[in-house]
């Protein structure tokens, strides 16, 4: 298996968000709610466009939702 260093802050981010539902962030951002799981843990990384969508939406630099730990 793959490990991935990109780490994330969605979930947390969702849950400070009136608890937006995977779903919502989804339709937001024009994915299925299955990827936004798999980007949740950490089993897929994004497309460049899909992250800073998902920044966009939070109104968050794209830095202040992922993380890259290269170990």
């Amino acid at each position: 298996m793959v490990q991935t260093h990109i780490r994330n802050e969605i979930r947390k981010l969702r849950f400070e968000h009136s608890e937006m539902t995977q779903q919502e962030l989804a339709d937001r951002i024009g994915v299925t709610r299955q990827t936004v799981n798999a980007i949740e843990q950490g089993k897929y990384s994004p497309s460049l466009e899909a992250a800073f969508r998902i920044a966009l939406v939070f109104g968050l630099p794209l830095e202040r939702v992922f993380h890259y730990h290269p170990e």
